[in-house]
């Protein structure tokens, strides 16, 4: 059963809401003294329905000429939670902010807005989301005229934005994940109404190209499709990010090679599915596996994509990443069971034999391939048996990591309807098993390395102690080593000494390498 805190139905009673005006642009709301313009709101029943409906292209200048201005000598605060696409939405929005004059700090006084971009997909991050509007409370008390707001995955739940409008009505702005190109608008018609303003389309927009992105680093995230089609019982994020739809392959191509002409040493290919790109494709047959072959001729040294689905991993993907390069040796493939039964509960549309299988095909053709994944415990009806199963499989695949997790429903899943039937201390004993084991795997393939030289992209300082770098190698694994400053952003040579668990320790046996693929 879900905890009684997450039950929103208390928060769908809106019997002290008060209409004011309602017209073709939405409906005005008074709840508890504060005015609310509600341009369109989360439908779940609306969210559901998967239409055929054609999906444009827009290419259109994001901020219109009088909303340019507008943040001029104010300053904006982003917070992401959640996973790389939800970073990647922030890079977006935080260019549109600097496109209308804000600047960015990180002192919450000095801040004019501050935006809060979420994600659906697990319950402590939404735990985080409502501490941390908490939090914020105190500071809109000392600062009105500050802007708060909420977008991203969780402001596409019908049950937190009516939880937001009933508990948290000094917030000022609620966003999607469909309408973050209307941010200035939204943006205008908050300053100026003074009004709380939301709009969440329920149905996916266009795809809109030309959004200014705000990058830092060395690393850079490509989005090249967005949304899902595969509905997995626990998942919320078919409903939160809309039905599959591939960004046209000369935008992504023309996107990746402006990112090599300002100098990225590494981009990540990013989709909630990315291996069905271009499978909606009517025009053309052109799938992931076409679109690497073509980004593999550009001179970027390190490309990298995620999140992938076994059942769209197909033989001419393999062949292409085979190819190596600047294709990397590293592939995140989540099984998250590996029990059939689980999976078919899960409806992830695999077998067990059939993931073993393609685990076996990727081995045969990117031999020093290293293959990391998503694992789930504890899911509904999963008995002894069954999660001893999830154990011989990571054993027979040998995972370098694995991001773990325990169970827990999401409101409007299929799996949340299910009798959530393995007790707590259960699900936490396996997850402890799991992870001792994942750590074990990790152990072994950090030793493998000891004494080779590999390729360290050098991305800063350690956390802990100035003197020690830290990069990644190609296949993603964390490496630390004393170095001076001026590496960073470079790629070096380093031998690897001590291999721990989490990280790698290694010495440079030579200058920074030249950047080439």
């Amino acid at each position: 059963m879900a905890k009684e805190t997450k039950d929103y139905s208390k928060y769908f009673d809106f019997s002290d809401a008060k209409v004011i005006s309602e017209d073709e642009r939405g409906k005005k709301i008074r709840i508890r003294g504060r005015e609310i313009q509600i341009l369109s709101e989360p439908n779940h029943r609306v969210e559901k329905q998967r239409g055929k409906e054609d999906i444009q292209v827009l290419y259109e200048d994001a901020i219109p000429e009088e909303l340019q201005h507008i943040g001029v000598g104010k300053h904006y605060i982003v917070y992401t939670f959640g996973c790389q696409m939800n970073e990647h939405d922030s890079e977006t929005i935080k260019g549109m902010l600097e496109q209308m004059g804000y600047r960015a700090t990180e002192d919450r006084k000095e801040a004019d807005i501050i935006l809060l971009n979420t994600c659906a997909i697990r319950e402590n991050a939404e735990d985080k989301v409502f501490g941390e509007l908490g939090h914020l409370k105190g500071l809109k008390t000392e600062k009105p005229d500050l802007l708060l707001g909420v977008c991203g995955c969780m402001s596409q739940e019908e049950g937190v934005v009516n939880r937001i409008l009933q508990k948290h009505g000094f917030v000022d702005m609620i966003f999607g994940t469909h309408n973050i190109h209307r941010l200035p608008r939204l943006i205008q018609e908050a300053l100026f109404s003074k009004e709380m303003v939301v709009e969440v389309w329920s149905k996916e927009g266009d795809i809109i190209e030309n959004l200014p992105k705000k990058r830092e680093g060395m690393r850079a995230w490509v989005n090249i499709m967005y949304g899902c089609d595969k509905f997995c019982t626990y998942c919320i994020v078919p409903f939160t990010r809309g039905k599959e739809r591939s960004r046209r392959p000369e935008d992504v191509i023309a996107e990746v090679r402006e990112l090599a002409r300002q100098g990225f040493k590494e981009i990540t290919l990013l989709g909630q599915n990315v291996n069905a790109y271009g499978k909606d494709f009517t025009d053309i047959n052109y799938t992931l596996g076409d679109l690497m072959d073509d980004i593999h001729k550009i001179d970027i040294p390190r490309i990298r994509f995620t999140t992938s689905h076994p059942r769209d991993f197909d033989d001419r993907l393999i062949e292409v990443l085979a190819k190596g390069g600047n294709l990397v040796e590293h592939i995140h493939l989540p099984v998250q069971s590996g029990s059939s039964e689980i999976l078919k509960r899960m409806s992830r549309k695999y077998s067990r034999e059939h993931y073993l299988e393609l685990v076996r095909k990727i081995k045969i053709a990117i031999p020093d391939v290293v293959l990391t994944t998503d694992i789930i415990v504890g899911f509904p009806g999963e008995n002894e048996e069954q999660f001893e199963d999830t154990l011989s499989l990571v054993r027979e695949v040998g995972y370098d990591f694995a991001y773990t997790f325990v169970y827990s429903p999401r409101e409007g899943t299929p799996a949340a309807a299910m009798e959530d039937n393995v007790p707590m201390e259960v699900k936490k004993e396996r997850l402890q098993r799991l992870n001792a084991l994942i750590n074990e795997q990790s152990r072994i393939g950090n030793e493998a390395m000891r004494g080779k030289i590999v390729e360290v992209l050098v991305e800063g300082e350690s956390k802990n102690n100035a003197n020690v770098l830290s990069g990644r190698t190609r296949s993603n694994k964390l490496v630390h080593f004393e170095g001076s400053k001026d590496l960073i952003g470079t790629f070096v040579q380093i031998e690897i000494t001590d291999p721990m668990t989490w990280y790698i320790k290694g010495n440079i046996v030579s200058e920074p390498i030249k950047e080439c693929i």
